[in-house]
């Protein structure tokens, strides 16, 4: 027969406590009790065996144990509240805030206006305004300076898309050269159409400070055509550097259709 443990406390060994991985303190419901038990059994069992392992310390402290238990019972109750009282740092996205949007569209609707103004500028400019600041033919001819002359009608649709550029260059060079402006709908200027042999308009005749012509230029062209030109007149070079150039024009022989007689205009 097996022998019976001579311990006289052999038949009254407390029953291990075992806990559940996912139960926690608050369910455990005779857990003082326990405790009570489990440290008076202890310290009659260190008493009557040998001194082994951490069970029989002299100054172990009853409350350091239950720390221990707690934190055995729950050991991801911490890492929790640790993550919920220090949220990490996000690393998604930043969308932009209302106020950055507000000032994205404050910026785009200003330069769309800017451009829409530069065009307006370029495209307010018509013949009509180039034909007021011109002078008149015979005042140019004998004011001792160079002298453009463009033949134009009002119904020319190349005569209105170089307006601009045409108004451009004079603005550089008004002070040095003169501008006339003859439309070829007023009977008055059949003389200087033949002339200059007009056929197709725009056509620009330039004259040194003499009324002696150098070159034309008829019809649609580079505006450096014009440009260099007109900068050579004023330099008082001897001759232009286009003196014969034709693109794109507007036949002259529709001014048949749309003649006017008066001689008291200039244009």
């Amino acid at each position: 027969m097996a022998k019976v443990a001579s311990s006289s406390i052999g038949l009254h060994r407390p029953k291990p406590f075992h806990f559940r991985p996912n139960q926690t303190l608050h369910s455990v419901k005779p857990f003082n009790y326990q405790l009570n038990n489990l440290q008076k059994y202890q310290r009659i069992y260190c008493q009557t065996e040998p001194k082994t392992g951490d069970c029989c310390q002299p100054n172990s402290d009853p409350s350091e144990s239950a720390v221990k238990e707690k934190s055995s019972i729950e050991p991801g109750a911490g890492a929790e509240s640790s993550k919920a009282e220090v949220s990490p740092p996000s690393t998604g996205p930043e969308y932009p805030t209302r106020d950055f949007n507000r000032r994205v569209a404050l910026v785009s609707v200003l330069a769309a206006l800017g451009l829409f103004s530069s065009q307006r500028l370029d495209l307010g400019v018509s013949l009509k305004d180039i034909t007021a600041a011109a002078l008149p033919y015979e005042e140019a001819l004998s004011n001792g300076k160079p002298t453009v002359v463009e033949f134009y009608a009002d119904w020319c649709e190349v005569c209105r898309e170089l307006a601009p550029d045409v108004y451009k260059v004079e603005q550089q060079y008004k002070d040095r050269v003169n501008f006339v402006m003859l439309n070829v709908d007023n009977t008055k200027w059949e003389q200087e159409l033949d002339e200059f042999g007009v056929e197709g308009i725009p056509h620009f005749a330039f004259l040194d400070k003499d009324g002696n012509e150098e070159g034309n230029v008829v019809g649609r062209l580079p505006k450096q055509y014009l440009l260099e030109n007109i900068d050579a007149l004023a330099k008082g070079k001897e001759s232009i550097p286009y003196s014969r150039a034709v693109g794109q024009y507007t036949s002259a022989e529709s001014r048949k259709v749309h003649q006017i007689s008066d001689p008291r205009s200039h244009g």
